[in-house]
């Protein structure tokens, strides 16, 4: 009994590995410089088995690229007597700057809602909301309301069924990332699915940062904000001064 009990301790490893991602990205850092308008990150990698693919249900990739989280503040407007003001305000606890969920699949065909639940993969799930004051009784309008915003500014996306799986083997997907992005490492995540259930998971970091006179002058605006701010008024000034120079020669 005792050898077949070191038998089973010693299969263990090999019986719990089954499928495992091995990722690879096209870059892992992006610069912002003064002329960045965005980038494309082409992320693909493979499945690796020590044992043939099973039958039954087809594996799923999802693939989920998060920017830095932070709080965000949400506030309806009404009109009062003609006016457009500030009325209920929503604290969202957390809310990525950035989200992106790309599937082999539309999501309820490839995840279950406990899954979902558990590894915060769609958009929903992505975004903490606790809590809301007890004069606002449609809190979820506001969580909607930022998802709303994000995604038209291309921050939010859902890219259903645009990760290629080849074999069951070999994926690949393509994130396009906006120019208006915030510095920080942005979370990369790999989940590998059966019959919506999280069989493997994977993760990494894409490092976006500004670089050259974008990074300098970012410095400078929060180290030194009043040379920052003479230097920009000294340099409007110039510049009206220039047109109007150039504007003079012209009429002559």
């Amino acid at each position: 009994m005792r050898g077949l009990a070191i038998l089973f301790f010693l299969l263990l490893p090999g019986l719990s590995a089954g499928e495992e991602v091995v990722l690879g990205l096209s870059r892992d850092k992006v610069s912002i410089t003064t002329s960045f308008d965005g980038s494309e990150i082409l992320i693909f990698g493979a499945v690796k088995r020590e044992s043939p693919i099973p039958d039954g249900e087809p594996l799923e990739v999802l693939i989920t690229v998060a920017g830095p989280s932070q709080p965000v503040t949400v506030r309806r407007k009404d009109r009062w007597f003609g006016i457009w003001v500030n009325a209920d305000a929503v604290e969202v606890d957390r809310a990525p700057s950035f989200y992106a969920v790309a599937t082999t699949a539309p999501v309820p065909e490839v995840l279950t809602n406990t899954e979902d639940l558990r590894h915060k993969i769609t958009i929903d799930r992505a975004i903490r909301s606790v809590g809301a004051p007890g004069t606002v009784s449609d809190a979820a309008s506001f969580t909607e309301a930022i998802i709303r915003i994000r995604r038209a500014n291309g921050l939010y996306q859902l890219l259903e069924g645009q990760v290629v799986l080849d074999q069951q083997t070999l994926f690949r997907t393509a994130i396009k990332m906006p120019a208006n992005l915030t510095e920080g490492f942005y979370a990369t995540r790999i989940f590998l699915t059966r019959g919506g259930q999280v069989v493997s998971s994977y993760e990494t970091a894409i490092d976006v940062r500004k670089v050259g006179l974008e990074r300098w002058l970012f410095g400078l605006s929060r180290e030194q904000p009043m040379l920052y701010g003479l230097m920009s008024l000294a340099i409007a000034i110039a510049a009206g001064w220039g047109a109007s120079a150039v504007f003079r020669l012209l009429r002559n």
